[in-house]
């Protein structure tokens, strides 16, 4: 508690905090707070997902938010409908013991009539994903000429959804911002070419073990198998792993509903997401996910964008991601909030170079494991 004090969070926050059992600031939060604290600055910081990031930028800017102003004041940008949900309701969570400060987030996928309503009402921080916010602003249903902290979340995932020219345009109608606030695992050139547009150039840097962009708590394992033999061993790993939920990543939908079919097949509770469900559908599955009536899930890579379920004990990669910095995201799944968790590879004798070249780039050593046969 006093350590959040130290930071120079206010006591109604703390106590907010304290209820959340959040009483020792991680590093992330540790390095930002003050600094964003202090207003009219940016900063661009690397920190995977599960290192407290929402609180490092959210409780600095409920401190900057006037409360008797009703007009949008902050704005924060995210890739998912998931993770925009996810830091609206921690956002409202914190303030609990403090004067009302109102967020309201907006997201594609459902109707935005419905939004355009809920945005009438008193708005000081406003949580979107980036195509529906030019719909909002190009509609003239949203205002925001008051907006001084802007804040871009998990910024690479934005980018590897292909919202590039979306960010482009929207940091480029902000002009009353005072400052902008980037938040990403992995800084892709994507990345520094928004920084050097956006930003001003004495923006403030934070690595969170950037050394170690893979969280450190997780164990990187892998199993050497034929294509065919694939599904027999992840029936295995399951068996050992017990009554413990994970997630499963397949490259594409096709294998992602194949191999869902056939776990189901084998009587475990399982369900797939994909690019091509509704999101009536996809809503569906991840709330039974949630509430454990799902073992498993078995997921494309842009499918599991913004997907943070606690407890979960593996990940397991059938096929290994297109992109290194997917591994990050995938494996960043487990071992959240200080807990362990595994992440198991499926590789053929083919995709060995792959593993090695992972190795090196994401600073992390694998460790092979032998079958259960």
């Amino acid at each position: 508690m006093e350590e959040f004090k130290k930071l120079g969070i206010k006591e109604g926050f703390i106590k907010g905090l304290n209820e959340l059992n959040i009483v020792k600031p991680t590093q992330v939060q540790q390095e930002a707070i003050p600094l964003l604290l202090k207003g009219k600055t940016d900063i661009v910081a690397q920190a995977q997902t599960g290192t407290g990031k929402t609180a490092a930028y959210g409780l600095p800017l409920l401190h900057i938010i006037d409360p008797k102003k009703d007009v949008i004041q902050g704005l924060i940008l995210c890739p998912t409908r998931e993770l925009g949900q996810q830091v609206a309701k921690q956002l409202f969570r914190f303030t609990k013991y403090t004067d009302k400060i109102f967020t309201e987030a907006v997201y594609g996928g459902a109707y935005i009539e419905k939004q355009i309503v809920a945005l009438r009402r008193p708005t000081h921080i406003v949580v979107a994903t980036p195509g529906r916010l030019i719909d909002l602003v190009k509609r003239k249903a949203i205002d925001l000429q008051n907006v001084k902290t802007v804040i871009l979340d998990e910024a690479d995932e934005m980018l590897s959804m292909g919202f590039k020219s979306e960010l482009d345009e929207i940091l480029g109608f902000l002009d009353n911002v005072d400052s902008k606030w980037l938040f990403s695992a992995t800084i892709p050139q994507g990345i520094r070419q928004i920084v050097n547009e956006h930003m001003s150039s004495d923006a403030h840097r934070i690595e969170v073990n950037a050394k170690n962009v893979v969280n450190s708590k997780i164990h990187h394992q892998y199993v050497i198998c034929d294509e065919a033999e694939k599904l027999h061993v992840l029936l295995q790993f399951l068996k050992s792993e017990g009554e413990n939920r994970g997630l499963v990543f397949c490259r594409t939908k096709a294998v992602t509903q194949k191999l869902a079919k056939q776990l189901i097949a084998k009587n475990i509770a399982t369900d797939a997401i994909h690019g091509d469900l509704r999101q009536i559908e996809r809503d569906k599955v991840m709330r039974a996910f949630k509430k454990e009536t799902l073992q498993l899930l078995v997921a494309t890579d842009l499918a599991a964008r913004g997907i943070d379920i606690e407890g979960l004990a593996y990940v397991v990669h059938y096929q290994l991601p297109d992109k290194d910095e997917y591994y990050t995201h995938r494996s960043g799944r487990t071992a959240r909030a200080g807990k362990e968790g595994v992440s198991l590879s499926l590789v053929t004798s083919y995709d060995m170079k792959q593993l090695r070249f992972l190795e090196k780039t994401l600073n992390i050593s694998f460790r092979q494991i032998n079958r259960v046969s």
